[in-house]
C-alpha cells in the first residue's frame, strides 16, 4: 500500500475528486446524532472524517488505514484542520478492525468509502466491521458497482484504469445487496451503474453473510 501510495498522497484528494462520486452524498445522508461515534475503514488522507467532523460538530471520530503513509498525510490534514481533539487515526488491516484499539467498546457506524474494492479480505473487513458495532449501529458503503451502463469500451477502459490501481470493483457484494438489500437497507446505484451507496439498517444484515 505505501508503494502504491506514498508518491500520491500530495494529490490524491485533486486527482480522486472527479471519480470518487457518491462521498459527498453518502456524509449528507449519515444524519449522525450527537456523541455518535463513526470510524472510517481505510480512511487515506482524511478528507471524508475531515469533512463528516465539520458537518456533524458533536460526533466523535476515528480512521483505520494500511497504508502509513497515507496516515502521514491524513495527520497532517487533520492537524492543519484543527480537529486532532476529535479525529484519532490508527494504523491497521481492515479485516482486524477492533474498537479497543480506539479505546471503545463499539462504533455507532462504520464507514468504507471506496475502500472494499481495494481490500483483498472484503469479506473479512465487512465481518469485522459488523462485528464492532454497537447494538442499533449501521455500517455505510460508497464504491465502484459494476459499470454495466457504461457501455462496453468505456467499461472496460475504466476497469483497466482500476487495476493500475489494485482497485477490484466487489460485484458479487453489489449483486448480494441488490438481492438482499430490502429490509437489511437502502441501496442505491448511481448514473450507468458507476457507483453504488449503501446504508444499514440498524445492525443491518439480514440475510446477508459477507
Amino acid at each position: 500500500m505505501d508503494r502504491v501510495y506514498r508518491p500520491q498522497r500530495h494529490v490524491y484528494d485533486l486527482t480522486r475528486k472527479y471519480y470518487l462520486l457518491g462521498r459527498d452524498r453518502l456524509i449528507g445522508d449519515l444524519a449522525l446524532q450527537p456523541g455518535s461515534t463513526l470510524i472510517e475503514v481505510g480512511c487515506g488522507t482524511g478528507r471524508n472524517l475531515i469533512a463528516i467532523a465539520r458537518r456533524y460538530p458533536e460526533a466523535r471520530l476515528y480512521g483505520l488505514d494500511a497504508s502509513q503513509a497515507m496516515l502521514e498525510t491524513a495527520r497532517a490534514k487533520v492537524r492543519e484542520a484543527g480537529l486532532e481533539d476529535r479525529i484519532l487515526l490508527r494504523h491497521g488491516l481492515a479485516e482486524e478492525l477492533s474498537p479497543s484499539a480506539f479505546g471503545v467498546e463499539s462504533f455507532d457506524h462504520v464507514l468504507f468509502s471506496y475502500s472494499l474494492s481495494m481490500v483483498p479480505d472484503w469479506q473479512g473487513a465487512l465481518f469485522a466491521a459488523i462485528v464492532a458495532l454497537s447494538r442499533n449501529g449501521r455500517w455505510h458503503v460508497v464504491d465502484f458497482a459494476d459499470l454495466k451502463g457504461l457501455g462496453f469500451l468505456a467499461r472496460r477502459a475504466l476497469m483497466a484504469w482500476l487495476r493500475l490501481f489494485h482497485v477490484s470493483p466487489r460485484v458479487e457484494f453489489l449483486a448480494a445487496l441488490e438481492s438482499f438489500s430490502a429490509g437489511m437497507g437502502e441501496l442505491t446505484l448511481l448514473k450507468g451503474r458507476y457507483a453504488f451507496i449503501f446504508r444499514s439498517a440498524p445492525k443491518g444484515f439480514g440475510k446477508f453473510t459477507p
